[in-house]
């Protein structure tokens, strides 16, 4: 007898979403999961510290910080700018026996990430650390690309700043009105992740195919090695149930009609469950609709 194997999609929906009203720069979904989330501001010279409760997203301290002697935008190693972009903390480096200008502590940013490498731009050892502590205030652009904030500051956020789990967001306005509509574009954005994950699931490489710029310079589509399933790919044949969890979206700074979605992806029945960090990087085509051109596990 043939046996008849049903794949259900759920999108946790509980996460934090910005009022119309208020026109945080790229920000259009954070899950409730991420409870502290830092934007580097770059054309303020300001970090901003957000917190998330309930559901309500919120600026609960801003601090002064500098940036790369040449300002933001990184393209290239030693061109002393400061990467636009989302990063993780991957690490805290003890920095006793550093040189004294990083100051109390340093955390290490995951430039260059996905994007970054899609683009070719190189560099490396990009982080948040601190100040010389008999240097006095560094200038707003003072770095070889790093961010520095004053020592007490960051000593502060120790217990906010968790690796691989906290975001920092680089962009150069935290406010403005470059986005409308941000309801209709996150619930799209979510339908369209939906859709990513039940074709991806459901192994119709044709559908999956069509949600993909295969022929771009950022996808590096390859049915066997691509396949974040592949390897399991029998079990997923038996996998009732896909769930997408902790989902992150957000419009990508200094990229048109470039939007990144970040979440944990759980295949699996009551035997066995699959977790794998997902990135998705979309662009609008031409005809309004939107396009996976790259992407990436964590």
């Amino acid at each position: 007898m043939k046996r008849i194997f049903y794949i259900v999609i759920f999108l946790v929906i509980s996460n934090s979403v910005f009022g119309e009203d208020q026109h945080f720069n790229s920000l259009i979904r954070v899950p409730d999961s991420v409870e502290i989330f830092f934007v580097a501001e770059t054309s303020t010279s300001k970090i901003h510290q957000f917190s998330n409760v309930d559901g309500n997203l919120t600026i609960i301290k801003s601090f002064y910080m500098s940036i790369g002697k040449k300002g933001p935008g990184k393209q290239r190693s030693g061109d002393k700018r400061t990467p636009l972009g989302l990063y993780f903390v991957t690490e805290q480096l003890d920095t006793s026996k550093l040189h004294e200008k990083y100051g109390a502590t340093a955390y290490v940013l995951d430039y260059p990430n996905f994007w970054d490498k899609q683009l070719k731009r190189t560099g490396s050892g990009i982080w948040l650390h601190g100040v010389d502590p008999n240097g006095g205030q560094r200038p707003k652009y003072d770095t070889d690309g790093c961010i520095a904030m004053e020592n007490d500051d960051l000593r502060s956020l120790q217990g906010s700043i968790k690796s691989n789990l906290t975001p920092v967001l680089v962009t150069r306005n935290l406010f403005n009105n470059t986005l409308k509509n941000k309801q209709a574009l996150r619930l799209e954005l979510e339908s369209a992740v939906s859709s990513w994950a039940l074709n991806k699931s459901s192994k119709d490489i044709h559908t999956y195919l069509s949600l993909h710029r295969i022929d771009s310079d950022h996808s590096d589509f390859n049915e066997s090695e691509n396949s974040l399933f592949s390897i399991k790919s029998n079990e997923l044949s038996k996998n009732k149930m896909v769930k997408i969890e902790d989902l992150l979206l957000l419009a990508y700074p200094e990229e048109d009609d470039l939007y990144l979605s970040r979440f944990r992806l759980v295949i699996g029945d009551f035997n066995q469950n699959i977790n794998i960090v997902v990135e998705l990087y979309w662009h609008r085509k031409e005809n309004g609709s939107l396009e996976v051109i790259a992407e990436n596990t964590v």
